[in-house]
């Protein structure tokens, strides 16, 4: 049966760790010196060796011939800790035995000396899934063990380990390791497996490890098998559903010089190859991170960016981007990389982030505007953009001084001239009027009726003249209509006014009934000749 790479090549002795010597180096004099502590907890990163030291340290613990600290790995301890058998040497798994019971039941048998080898060793894995009803059963043993005894913890998490396991253990802290590390590494295994690989695709393999060993060799195992003869970075790419650290170069430079077309057609080239949205994203991200590095601290970058693109490449781009641009750009992506759970259409979100990258007016947000000012003082600076200059003041020539005129006096405005009465306004009222009343009310405006009603339109003032009350009262009944219809026939408002004549005129009781004829119907003016 095919065993996979990392655990055909794990290591066996102290000396085949690769990247821990700090650990291993305290480990080995301890086993020389017999100073061995009873309980140790190992902490780091995932794929840095800590289980591998874990099992190293059980089979040099319980070793027949060690050779310098470092197990023979050829007694019969050493091989039944190795194939698994040895029931003294028991590898937990806290993660799905993190429960109290299982502590007690480990309690109860940890009393009893080994059979098989020297030590009773106990390696928890995970050990912060432990729950604290768990922690709390597993302190006394930890605190106080058999002599016979070795505790052996290990997690990626160590701030979720109780300060009273803390205290009572020897930590050791795993370090991430290079890519140089894990590139030799994987060159030694190819070269051990018979794998032809070229030495780009180690670099971008031991890349992508990001500091696990586990990772790189995963990743060097998934490869060769996909592979049609040798291993080389287009492979890697298109294995791993990857753009390329020169696609991926490519798109940023695109942003850098605006061009949107070329942008959306490479992204959707890419996006119809296969490759992963989120890696896509992802690349461009740890470019951006490596460009920003490389910008605010230039003598310490080289031990700081990630090594996700060449170094060339990065020194091309560089004076392409301000700072503020690619802090920008970086929380842009990681923000459109984090919503792709929850997202509709992953295809959309991402051309709307790369919209957004490629033109800062786009977003409106204080970070957007920041990192378009700083473009523009980079333009100045570098004189691709010249600042206009300020105009010259011209010279102030002392002016004479000027004797002041008297003041004129304004010419007098001329009034108005007040409206002439149109006399011939009633007989085309009386025509337009006429066809629109009843029969009733029709000899009012008659040609016949002319000398008793009478009307002259004064300006807006249309002064309407009957001869007795009863034409009076005829007239009070369609007022609406003579107001309505005079408007109309000149295109402005007009105001009614009604004017009678005959014998009580001057007297009182002609007075008295206008005050009344007012008071009932104050939109008509009463006046008396």
């Amino acid at each position: 049966m095919y065993q996979a790479l990392y655990r055909k090549y794990r290591p066996r002795t102290f000396d085949e760790v690769v990247g821990q010597s700090g650990v291993t180096q305290t480990l080995k004099a301890q086993l020389a010196a017999g100073r061995l502590s009873h309980a140790y907890l190992f902490t780091g990163s995932r794929g840095t060796g800590k289980t591998s030291c874990a099992k190293i340290l059980a089979k040099a613990v319980n070793c027949e011939h060690p050779e310098g600290g470092n197990p023979c790995n050829r007694c019969a301890a050493c091989r039944a800790i190795d194939s698994g058998s040895c029931m003294d040497v028991l590898e937990i798994d806290a993660a799905s035995n993190n429960g109290v019971d299982n502590v007690r039941s480990l309690r109860d048998d940890a009393i009893y000396p080994p059979a098989e080898v020297k030590m009773r060793v106990y390696i928890i894995d995970e050990v912060h899934m432990l729950s604290i009803s768990a922690f709390n059963a597993l302190l006394k043993l930890i605190e106080e063990p058999p002599a016979h005894l070795l505790f052996i913890l290990a997690t990626t998490e160590l701030h979720k380990v109780p300060a009273t396991i803390l205290s009572r253990c020897q930590r050791f802290s795993f370090r991430r390791l290079t890519p140089e590390d894990i590139g030799a590494r994987i060159n030694e295994c190819a070269y051990r497996e018979g794998i032809e690989i070229d030495s780009q695709a180690i670099a971008i393999l031991s890349r992508l490890a990001d500091g696990a060993m586990r990772d790189g060799m995963s990743l060097l195992d998934q490869c060769a098998g996909a592979a049609q003869g040798k291993v080389t970075a287009e492979t890697v790419y298109r294995c791993l559903g990857l753009a390329g650290e020169t696609r991926t170069a490519e798109m940023l430079g695109y942003t850098a010089s605006g061009d949107r077309a070329k942008l959306l057609d490479t992204f959707a080239a890419l996006y119809a190859s296969g490759k992963d949205l989120g890696a896509m994203l992802g690349e461009l991200t740890a470019l951006c991170r490596d460009l920003l590095i490389l910008k605010t601290a230039r003598e310490s970058a080289s031990g700081l960016i990630s090594g996700v693109c060449d170094p060339a490449i990065l020194q091309s781009l560089a004076p392409k981007f301000t700072a503020e641009q690619l802090l920008r750009m970086t929380e842009l992506l990681q923000q459109t990389a984090s919503g792709f759970n929850r997202s509709a259409n992953r295809r959309i979100d991402a051309e709307l982030c790369l919209l957004r990258l490629c033109d800062e007016r786009l977003d409106t947000d204080p970070r957007s505007i920041l990192a378009r000012i700083s473009k523009l003082e980079a333009q100045v600076e570098s004189g691709v953009r010249v600042a206009p200059a300020a105009p010259k003041p011209e010279p102030i020539t002392p002016a004479e001084p000027e004797i002041p005129s008297p003041p004129k006096e304004a010419p007098p405005i001329p009034e108005p001239e007040p409206p002439k009465p149109d006399p011939d306004f009633w007989r085309r009222l009386c025509d337009v009027l006429r066809p629109q009343l009843s029969l009733r009310d029709q000899w009012l405006f008659a040609p016949e009726s002319r000398g008793r009603v009478s009307g002259v339109l004064d300006g807006g003032c249309l002064r309407v003249t009957v001869g007795d009350a009863f034409t009076r009262g005829s007239m009070e009944k369609i007022k609406d209509a003579i107001t309505q219809a005079a408007s109309q026939l000149l295109g402005s408002p007009v105001r009614l006014v009604l004017a009678i004549r005959g014998e009580a005129s001057d007297g009182a009781d002609a007075f008295d009934e206008l005050l009344k004829l007012g008071k009932a119907h104050p939109d008509i003016v009463h006046i008396q000749d």
